[in-house]
């Protein structure tokens, strides 16, 4: 079952990446990658990971240790339970820099590596993204008109 689910969690989220990747500019995508639901069937797997071994994972994570992170995820479903929760926080952090660079107008060939970046080397394509977005300022919104006072 662990190698199943191991199997499973990038898969669930692939779709997700190729949307942003491969149709960037398709109107579709943009209504799908805004829904945060796109992580749940990460998250789903990461429950059937976690919950069953919470006894174990609790205390590991309440008083984090090295040995005692090395022997947690030193087990076929440690390893596949963090694996679940890398993709799952990987995929949302490469939605938010997506749904942002799409407001910023950050050109979709640039933020192709980021995302590969990201699928890749989580925090680094974070990072990488960071630096990008810099370059292209958010376009300003009006402020809104103050409201009529009566009498």
């Amino acid at each position: 079952m662990t190698r199943t689910l191991f199997t499973l969690t990038f898969a669930v989220a692939a779709p997700f990446w190729a949307l942003m990747l491969l149709l960037p500019h398709w109107s579709r995508t943009a209504r799908i990658i805004a829904s945060p639901l796109i992580v749940l069937p990460v998250l789903v797997i990461y429950a059937m990971l976690v919950i069953p071994a919470f006894d174990d994972v609790l205390p590991a994570v309440l008083s984090p240790t090295l040995d005692g992170m090395r022997d947690l995820l030193g087990t076929a479903d440690g390893a596949a339970a963090a694996w679940a929760h890398m993709i799952a926080f990987d995929l949302f952090a490469g939605r938010w820099a997506w749904l942002d660079s799409l407001q910023r107008g950050v050109p979709a060939l640039v933020m192709a590596p980021v995302l590969v970046l990201t699928i890749l080397l989580g925090p680094l394509g974070l990072a990488a993204y960071l630096g990008v977005r810099t370059r292209w300022v958010r376009p300003t919104v009006a402020p809104a008109p103050e409201p009529q006072r009566l009498g």
